[in-house]
C-alpha cells in the first residue's frame, strides 16, 4: 500500500471520529433494564459461530471420528466446519460490545447433519441451516450448557441474544425411490393430487382428505392423510430412521415430498429447498410441534428474539398462529419486547414483496432487503438517490406503516449475497482502495442514521470484502487456513491470516463504533419519524430529517453519493432556525424559514441538529405531512425542483 493510499484511508476513518461520543455498551440505566428496550433501539451484530472464534479445539470435529466427510471438519475448505464455537463467542463479547452492538444475532446453533450433498459435491452444516435435532446445540459449537452460558453472558452486559431459527425445512434425510441419486423435479398438486398414488391415474389413497388449504388445516382433516406417496415414494435412508429430534419429525407424512422447488408458484412453499426436506407446515401437528420446539428455547434460556430463515417459503396460516403463540410465550417469560423478523429475500429495491409478509403472514418485521438493494444501487453502483426515496415512500405498505418500518432490521452485507465492499469492487472494477473505503463508510452511515434497526455483518468492521456471496462471504475472524480467504487483502489493512481479525484500531471498527455512539445518543435516529428532504436522479444529494419523538427536535442528515461536492438548499421545518454540527460541517442557521443550505464533500455525509424549543411545531409538521400524503406515512418530503421532474419517472423504478 502506498503512503498516499494509507493516508487517505486514515483520513476517511478520522472524519467519522468527529461524531460526539456517547457510552457504547450496556444501557446507561444498567443491565437490568435491557428487557425494556424496544426493538428499534437495538444495534445488531450478526455472526456465524463457526467462523467467529475457536474457544475449544476439542469440539472441532463435533465428537465424530474420521475424515472430513464424516466429521464435517476441514479448516482449509470454505464449505466445512472451521472450529468456531460458543465458548469462542463468549470470549469475544467485549469486542462486539466495544463496536457498539446491543444485540447479538447468531446463525442457527442447533444440531445439524454434519455433511450432505452428492458425491464430489459434499459440504458441511457449519452454517447451521441443516437441522436434525431441534433440542440440542450442535456438538461442533458446544453444549446446551455453553448456550446457557452465552445467553447469561450477553444478558449480563445488558445486551440481547437473537436466535436464528428454521421452520421451512430440516436436513436432507428423506429420499425418493424414483430418483435416489439425482435431483427430483417438482410435482404439482394438480398433476399429483394427494388422493392418488403417483399421479392422476394411480390407485386411490388418502380417502376423505380435503386438501391443505386454509379452511381444511384441521387435525381431523389431516388425520385422513396417511400415505405420503402421492407424488414420489419417500423413504428414510438406512441408519437415519431416528436421526431427527423430536421423533415426530422422522415421519415422511409431515413433509411435502414433491421434489425440488423452482422458487416460483406453489413450489415456493411446497417444494424442497435445494433437496432439504420441506415440512408440511399446513399440518396442525407441525404447527404445534414447532411452537413447542422454539417455545422451549424461550422458556429455558430466555432468548430475546428470532430471525426466521426462509420465511417466505412457509404458508401464511402457520405464521398467523406461530407468531402470537411465541410472543405470548415470551411475555410469560418476562420478555415484553421479543423481536421476530423474517427473511424474505429479494434483489429488488421494492418494499411490496416484503410488506406482503407483514400484512398477510402477520410477521412483526422482515429483513429490509429493499433498502439493502437501494443502498447497493446508489452507493456501490451509480443509480440516482431517488431510488432511496422510492423505497421509503413504500413504508406505508408495511402492517403498521412508518412506525413498523422503523423496526425493520436493515443491512448492507449478509452471509448469502455478500459484503458491501465486494459490491463496490464488482460495480467498479479497478476502483482505488481509498474510494472503496469511503463508499463502505458512507453505506454504514446510511445504515446507522436512516430508519430501521442496523445489522452489522461480522467482519465488515475489519474490512472483509470477499469475492462473492455464500461461502465467499463467510470468512474466519480467527486466523484462517483457507487459501482464498487469506489471499484477500482486507480493506484498511491488517494481517488476518496470521493474527486474526479482532483489531479495535481498524479504521472501520472505529468508524462503526462512532456511528453506533451517535445513534445511541440521539433518540431521533432510533425511533424518530423520517422525512425525505431531497434526492436526485443521478448520483449526488440525498437528505432526510429525523424528528425526535419526544421534543420534535430535527436532525438533518445529508449524504453525497457522487465524487464531486454537493451544495444545495434543502427543506427543513420552518421552526428549525439554528443548527449545530454532530458530523461534518453544518451552517449555524438557515437562510430563510424552512430552508437550509448544505455543503457535502464527495462520498461523505453530514448530520446537523436543530436547536431546542421547536418540539410542538415539529410534531405538527409530522402530523401535517401524514395528512397531506397518507400513502407516504412518515416519509413525506418537501419536493426540490429535481424531485418534481423525476416524480413520474420514479414510479417505474
Amino acid at each position: 500500500m502506498s503512503i498516499r493510499t494509507a493516508l487517505l484511508l486514515l483520513l476517511a476513518a478520522v472524519r467519522v471520529a468527529i461524531a460526539p461520543a456517547a457510552v457504547a455498551g450496556p444501557d446507561a440505566r444498567g443491565a437490568a433494564t435491557f428487557r425494556e428496550r424496544p426493538p428499534q433501539d437495538e444495534i445488531i451484530y450478526f455472526l456465524l459461530p463457526d467462523r467467529f472464534e475457536n474457544g475449544d479445539p476439542s469440539n472441532d470435529r463435533g465428537g465424530l471420528s474420521g475424515g472430513r466427510l464424516t466429521t464435517g471438519f476441514d479448516p482449509t475448505a470454505t464449505g466445512f466446519y472451521h472450529g468456531g464455537d460458543l465458548k469462542g463467542l463468549i470470549a469475544r463479547l467485549d469486542y462486539i460490545q466495544g463496536l457498539g452492538a446491543t444485540a447479538v444475532w447468531v446463525a442457527p446453533v442447533l444440531r445439524n447433519k454434519a455433511v450432505q450433498g452428492a458425491a464430489g459435491a459434499e459440504s458441511a452444516g457449519y452454517h447451521g441451516y441443516w437441522i436434525t435435532d431441534f433440542t440440542r446445540v450442535d456438538p461442533h459449537f458446544g453444549t446446551n450448557q455453553d448456550f446457557r452460558a452465552l445467553v447469561d453472558a450477553v444478558h449480563g452486559r445488558g445486551m440481547k441474544l437473537y436466535l436464528d431459527i428454521v421452520v421451512n425445512h430440516t436436513a436432507d434425510v428423506i429420499a425418493y425411490r424414483e430418483c435416489p441419486t439425482r435431483t427430483c423435479p417438482y410435482r404439482s398438486r394438480a398433476d399429483y393430487p394427494y388422493q392418488r398414488r403417483g399421479g392422476l391415474h394411480g390407485e386411490p389413497i388418502n380417502g376423505g382428505f380435503l386438501g391443505d388449504d386454509a379452511e381444511h388445516q384441521t387435525a381431523e382433516n389431516f388425520a385422513r392423510l396417511t400415505r405420503p406417496d402421492y407424488a414420489y415414494t419417500p423413504y428414510v435412508r438406512q441408519g437415519e430412521e431416528h436421526v431427527k429430534v423430536p421423533d415426530w419429525l422422522n415421519d415422511p407424512i409431515y413433509y411435502h415430498n414433491r421434489g425440488n422447488s423452482t422458487f416460483s408458484g406453489e413450489s415456493s412453499t411446497f417444494g424442497d429447498f435445494a433437496g432439504l426436506d420441506d415440512l408440511m407446515t399446513e399440518n396442525p401437528r407441525a404447527l404445534r410441534g414447532f411452537i413447542d420446539i422454539y417455545g422451549a428455547w424461550i422458556d429455558e434460556y430466555g432468548v430475546d428474539g428470532f430471525r426466521i430463515d426462509t420465511a417466505r417459503h412457509v404458508n401464511p396460516e402457520f405464521w398467523q398462529a406461530f407468531v402470537p403463540a411465541v410472543l405470548a410465550r415470551a411475555r410469560a417469560r418476562g420478555i415484553p419486547n421479543f423481536h421476530i423478523f423474517g427473511e424474505v429475500s429479494t434483489s429488488a429495491a421494492e418494499a411490496a414483496p416484503l410488506a406482503l409478509h407483514t400484512r398477510v403472514d402477520q410477521l412483526p418485521a422482515v429483513l429490509d432487503f429493499a433498502l439493502a438493494a437501494a443502498v447497493r444501487a446508489t452507493v456501490a453502483g451509480s443509480r440516482g438517490t431517488e431510488v432511496l426515496t422510492h423505497v421509503f415512500e413504500q413504508d406505508a405498505l408495511y402492517e403498521g406503516g412508518a412506525a413498523a418500518a422503523r423496526r425493520l432490521p436493515t443491512f448492507i452485507s449478509n452471509h448469502d449475497e455478500g459484503r458491501f465492499a465486494y459490491f463496490v469492487r464488482a460495480a467498479r472494477p479497478g476502483v482505488a482502495a481509498a474510494e472503496v473505503l469511503r463508499r463502505v463508510l458512507l453505506a454504514h452511515a446510511m445504515l446507522f442514521t436512516l430508519r430501521g434497526v442496523p445489522v452489522v455483518y461480522y467482519g465488515d468492521e475489519q474490512g472483509f470484502a470477499g469475492r462473492g456471496g455464500d461461502q465467499a462471504a463467510r470468512q474466519d475472524m480467527f486466523a484462517s487456513q483457507v487459501p482464498s480467504y487469506n489471499s484477500e487483502p482486507p480493506l484498511g489493512g491488517g494481517d488476518a491470516a496470521a493474527h486474526g481479525s479482532f483489531n479495535r484500531e481498524h479504521p472501520l471498527y472505529r468508524a462503526i463504533a462512532r456511528l453506533a455512539s451517535l445513534r445511541q445518543s440521539q433518540v431521533a435516529l432510533r425511533d424518530g419519524a423520517q422525512l425525505v428532504r431531497a434526492d436526485a436522479s443521478a448520483p449526488g444529494l440525498f437528505a432526510v430529517s429525523r424528528l425526535d419523538p419526544h421534543s420534535g427536535r430535527e436532525l438533518l442528515i445529508a449524504f453525497n453519493t457522487s465524487t464531486t461536492p454537493v451544495s444545495a438548499q434543502v427543506s427543513v421545518n420552518a421552526t428549525s432556525r439554528r443548527f449545530a454540527s454532530l458530523v461534518g460541517s453544518c451552517e449555524p442557521a438557515g437562510g430563510a424559514p424552512g430552508s437550509y443550505h448544505v455543503s457535502v464533500p464527495p462520498l461523505d455525509y453530514i448530520v446537523c441538529a436543530s436547536g431546542t424549543g421547536n418540539g410542538g411545531a415539529a410534531r405538527a409538521s409530522i402530523r401535517s405531512t401524514r395528512a397531506a400524503s397518507p400513502t407516504r406515512t412518515g416519509t413525506g418530503s418537501a419536493i426540490c425542483p429535481h424531485q418534481a421532474r423525476s416524480r413520474a419517472r420514479r414510479r417505474s423504478i
